[in-house]
């Protein structure tokens, strides 16, 4: 290869790291502008200078381990001539002095060769140990637990940080230590000095002394790494039970314990070889050490755990039993959970149905799969707008406490025709969505549609719940990056045949500000028109990460985040919610809860995101969890106590609905506290089943407003049944809090072993053996339209369970199903009717009390109320009749009578 040939290439290689670097500097450059318009400059910094830091440490360190073997193994070659004379003193003529690998060792460039070959294996080992730049900074950063393991007795503060750190710094130097050692071997094989290998094996050459103390290294780190899984015998999976049981201490740390000391006397044995030059010592020492590797490691736990364990496994494994439980109910909250008993009677009178009107007025009728086709059918409004996602939560509406579904009406760039899809429209113009779609969950308005709260664009209100910032740049369907404030207007609203337009006025995202900026976001972004715009101007600003996962994801990457953002309307505003959580993998004897190894789990953080703006706030939930501590300590500006959090969004927190579906899946089997009943597995539960659209489904939990045994007034709990393994029966529910000082607490509720509670799925066969309602059924699938059966509610009301059922009617030429019947189920009746007012009167109307009516006002309503209620039915007798739908009016109408005529006899 000539000069200029090695030039061009030089260049070319120049040219492509230049290219590199400027990419990587232009990305953390608007990354860092992204984080300082959030006031998170300080976490992005932190981030940054951690991972930094920590890869260049490991590429220090591998770099150095292995470029020190290379330069020695080479300096070898370069020195290492063959003899001249032999034994007799002759003189020796070689065909061939010099080998091809060798005479390249020789050279400048082998020098360099190596260099580059370090640096590019240290860059690899680096990049990867950069990423474990969490586990450096817990360490650094560790917080105690204020409890101990029960078989070291250590903090738990030193499994789930010092430990991992410990493994970390392991494996960089044991992978450095390996890849040393095969790259000086490699060097040494490749000069062909066969004297390594075909001389005398005795004799103790250079190149032998080399790799002996590399050997030695590599030992002496190993018998720390035995110390090590000494330690990882607490998360043992092969008991059992999860963690170490009676094998794994009396064998496996037996056999750690030896092959420690093994380890290091073959090591320092290995050591003292290279001045007694007895390689057959070493030969030994390995030999030994790999026979007692086979044995404590295979041969001997395998030896106790069928003579020993097997034969009396409970004795044997009880005391380790209780450890799993112990700390598995730690680790997820059970030691906190209540339980309590639930004496079902079955003596629920219509009085009580009327008592429980916050419970009865706020079953769920409507499912969130029926519902998000309905909302599109009738409130997506136009092409463009997508609702993501049904959420559901609870508010005080008309000085009620009603619960609600609600929707996010974004707007979806993709569902654009393809000639609007042009730059300036999705990058300057269609920038946010509008409003949501809210609706009552058992309320059902005419043709068995839903009744809405908030309905249309711009938005209407049927309550005193109102929205006065309706605009959504942030959400869950929002990802494309768009431009604010700049020449040319934003779309906001269609109004008929016109188009409304506006304005930013917000001051989130990120300053245009110069055009250095511009340049750093055209080559992040990959689109040259940020550059040409004319409508761009210094004074706009870019709004990227918008979408609600991805942004909070990008901030925080060391938590783990709640599949289901929902969003809230707080004074007037839109906000999204979502859960955060702190989770570990190396909680000891815990069991867990998913396939990466996640043993531990708290919901210690609360995000709210402006839709708006795009603020984003972490509030601090839970502060006597270590794991969060530890955050709050590496990252002092990024979390908020959860005290100032506004009034208006604390009232919509609620428990997060994949940790209670977390909790409840292990709850099946760590209710379970006594050993022998755990082990024998004698009272394990299940989550139960149901129909839905006639397929068999795991249940689901589930958000309901009731008021619990003993309780003065209605809450809002999620919560979940429970059934026996292998049986259809109900033995247990659980639930878990969401209001005001209650948040957060568990409670079990079970019932008497000697009752029989119909579970859910002997609930849905009942439903199928009812003559009439399978009449019915079997008539609507003979006219074409289908039948979806929703989700099965169980309620519990004073000491009774209520079932109910709602059927959900699609025509073949329809997209929008309707919500036409609702099934209730309690004691040993069934009945279906068109209004769950009606299916309970159905079922009450023969015991004690008088029938419930659909439209009586409940006990203790007062004249204003009364008033309020009247004025209700009116607006919406009103509506009915700008809508032209006669019937709707004469029954809103009538129902303004009916509440005229109690206000009368109350007067």
């Amino acid at each position: 290869m000539d000069r200029g040939t090695t030039r061009k290439y030089a260049l070319a290689g120049a040219a492509l790291l230049l290219l590199i670097l400027v990419s990587v500097c232009a990305r953390v450059y608007v990354d860092w502008l992204w984080f300082r318009s959030l006031d998170f400059g300080s976490v992005f910094t932190t981030t940054l200078l951690s991972k930094l830091g920590v890869q260049s440490l490991v590429l220090a360190v591998t770099f150095l381990i292995i470029f020190i073997n290379l330069i020695i193994a080479r300096r070898y070659v370069i020195g290492n001539r063959p003899a001249e004379v032999n034994d007799e003193g002759r003189k020796i003529i070689y065909l061939e002095t010099d080998y091809p690998w060798q005479r390249l060792l020789r050279t400048r460039a082998s020098w360099w060769m190596l260099l580059a070959a370090s640096v590019f294996i240290a860059f690899v080992v680096g990049a990867v140990g950069g990423d474990k730049w969490v586990i450096v900074q817990q360490y650094l950063h560790a917080v105690p637990f204020g409890k101990v393991d029960p078989v070291f007795g250590k903090e738990l503060s030193f499994y789930v940080f010092n430990l991992k750190f410990y493994q970390f710094a392991y494996g960089i130097l044991m992978t450095s230590l390996v890849l040393a050692a095969v790259a000086a071997a490699i060097v040494y094989l490749m000069t062909t000095t066969l004297e390594l290998f075909l001389t005398d094996w005795r004799e103790f050459s250079w190149p032998k002394k080399h790799l002996a103390v590399l050997l030695a290294a590599i030992l002496i780190l190993k018998a720390w790494g035995y110390k090590l899984a000494a330690y990882k015998l607490l998360y043992s999976p092969s008991g059992v039970v999860f963690g170490a049981g009676y094998t794994d201490i009396h064998a496996r740390l037996l056999g750690y314990k030896v092959l420690m000391v093994v380890a290091l006397l073959v090591g320092l044995a290995t050591i003292l070889n290279i001045f007694i030059n007895r390689l057959s010592w070493i030969v030994a020492g390995l030999g030994v050490w790999l026979a007692v590797s086979v044995f404590f490691t295979g041969i001997y736990p395998v030896l106790m755990q069928k003579f020993v364990v097997e034969p009396n496994e409970l004795a044997r494994e009880t005391r380790y039993i209780k450890h799993n439980i112990s700390m598995t109910r730690d680790a997820y909250g059970f030691d906190k959970v209540e339980s309590k008993t639930f004496d079902i009677k079955y003596d629920l009178t219509a009085e009580d149905i009327r008592n429980n009107e916050d419970t009865i007025r706020n079953i769920r009728l409507w499912d969130w799969q029926p519902l998000s086709k309905t909302y599109r059918e009738i409130q997506e409004i136009r092409l463009y707008y997508a609702f993501k996602d049904i959420d559901i939560d609870r508010y005080i509406i008309d000085g009620k406490y009603r619960q609600v579904m609600l929707a996010a009406r974004e707007l979806s760039q993709d569902k654009l025709p393809n000639q609007a899809r042009t730059w300036i429209n999705q990058h300057l113009k269609y920038t946010h969505g509008y409003g949501v779609a809210m609706s009552p969950v058992n309320e059902v308005a005419q043709e068995g549609l839903p009744r809405l709260f908030i309905r249309d664009i711009p938005p209407r209100f049927g309550t005193d719940l109102k929205i006065t910032r309706p605009e959504i740049y942030y959400g869950e369907d929002t990802n494309q990056y768009v431009f604010v404030k700049t020449k040319t207007q934003e779309f906001d609203y269609p109004s008929g045949d016109e188009n409304v337009w506006t304005t930013y006025q917000g001051e989130s995202g990120v300053k245009i500000n110069s055009l250095a900026r511009r340049l750093a976001l055209a080559w992040v972004f990959k689109d040259y028109k940020i550059l040409l715009s004319r409508y761009i101007t210094n004074e706009s600003y870019i709004l990227f990460e918008r979408n609600i996962q991805d942004r909070t994801q990008k901030i925080a990457p060391f938590l783990m985040f709640d599949g289901d953002p929902y969003i809230v309307i707080s004074d007037g505003k839109l906000y999204w919610i979502q859960d955060a959580y702190t989770c570990t993998d190396m909680y000891p004897y815990s069991a867990p809860f998913d396939r990466e190894g996640h043993n531990y789990i708290r919901n210690s953080v609360k995000i709210v995101v402006d839709a708006y703006d795009g603020n984003t706030t972490f509030y601090l939930a839970d502060n006597q969890d270590p794991v969060v501590q530890s955050y709050a300590r590496i990252f002092p500006g990024l979390f908020t106590p959860i005290d100032r959090m506004p009034a208006g969004l604390r009232q919509h927190v609620r428990y997060p609905e994949d940790l209670f579906a977390i909790q409840a899946e292990m709850f099946t089997v760590y209710h379970m506290e006594d050993p022998r009943v755990f082990y024998n597995k004698e009272d394990k539960w299940n989550i139960p089943s149901e129909l839905l659209e006639d397929k068999k489904t795991q249940m689901e939990p589930y958000y309901i407003i009731i008021r619990l045994p003993g309780q003065p007034r209605p809450e809002y709990v999620q919560m979940l049944p429970f059934t026996p393994a292998a049986k259809q029966n109900m033995v247990a529910w659980l639930c878990a809090r969401s209001d005001g000082e209650n948040y957060g607490k568990l409670l079990v509720y079970e019932f008497p072993k000697q009752e029989l509670i119909f579970g859910p799925m002997q609930v849905e066969s009942r439903i199928n053996q009812d003559s009439k309602i399978s009449q019915q059924m079997t008539l609507w699938d003979q006219r074409g339209s289908s039948v979806f059966r929703g989700n099965l509610i169980v309620i519990p009301i004073n000491q009774s369970i209520l079932y109910v059922e709602p059927l959900y009617l699609q025509a073949v030429q329809s997209q929008i199903p309707e919500l036409r019947r609702v099934i209730a189920v309690y004691g040993d009746r069934v009945v279906m009717e068109e209004t769950l007012e009606k299916a309970l009167q159905e079922l009450f109307a023969d015991r004690t009390g008088a029938p419930v009516s659909e439209s009586e006002p409940p006990a203790g309503t007062t004249a204003a109320e009364l008033v309020k209620q009247a004025q209700e039915y009116y607006n919406r007798a009103q509506e009915m009749l700008r809508a032209g739908n006669w019937a709707g009016y004469g029954e809103n109408i009538g129902k303004v009578q009916e509440m005229l005529n109690s206000l009368s006899e109350m007067l």
